[in-house]
């Protein structure tokens, strides 16, 4: 029997997906679960033209990415960090600055996106972070932390 996954199933495969089960597992489980339907062709033609359109959305959205990831990565952001007199910083730096510097930049990226070369720094000078714009599109990012 084939059915379409409307939820990812373990072992089994992912939404959207069209798989091939035993009737009963089909029947019994997953369609009164409301994990799946059944596979009619109508349903294969809906499924496909979902999926085209999906990749289309997803081209989009890496395209834009990219361009974003080009703008960042021309850019050196700046920290301001309050600093002591031998250069090291009260407290520490963290994803969270650093999102908040780029917010005031222009560009919104969420601090779980946003990954330091060490998990806390705690002194003046040059870094570089790794940014996730999307699922495809991973770049490195320059910042500096400033007396400020």
């Amino acid at each position: 029997m084939e059915i379409l996954l409307k939820k990812d199933v373990d072992r089994l495969g992912s939404k959207d997906e069209i798989v091939t089960v035993k009737n009963g597992f089909g029947r019994n489980y997953l369609i009164p679960k409301g994990m799946a339907i059944l596979a009619t062709e109508s349903v294969k033609k809906m499924n496909s033209e979902t999926l085209k359109q999906r990749a289309h959305k997803f081209n989009q959205l890496k395209d834009e990415a990219l361009k974003i990831l080009d703008k960042l990565s021309k850019k050196t952001f700046e920290v301001p960090a309050k600093v002591g007199e031998n250069g090291k910083i009260f407290g520490s730096i963290s994803n969270i600055q650093l999102a908040d510097a780029l917010d005031k930049a222009g560009f919104k990226i969420e601090r779980k996106n946003i990954t330091l070369p060490a998990n806390n720094i705690k002194e003046v000078g040059k870094f570089e972070a790794e940014v996730i714009l999307h699922k495809d599109v991973k770049g490195k990012i320059n910042f500096e932390i400033v007396a400020g």
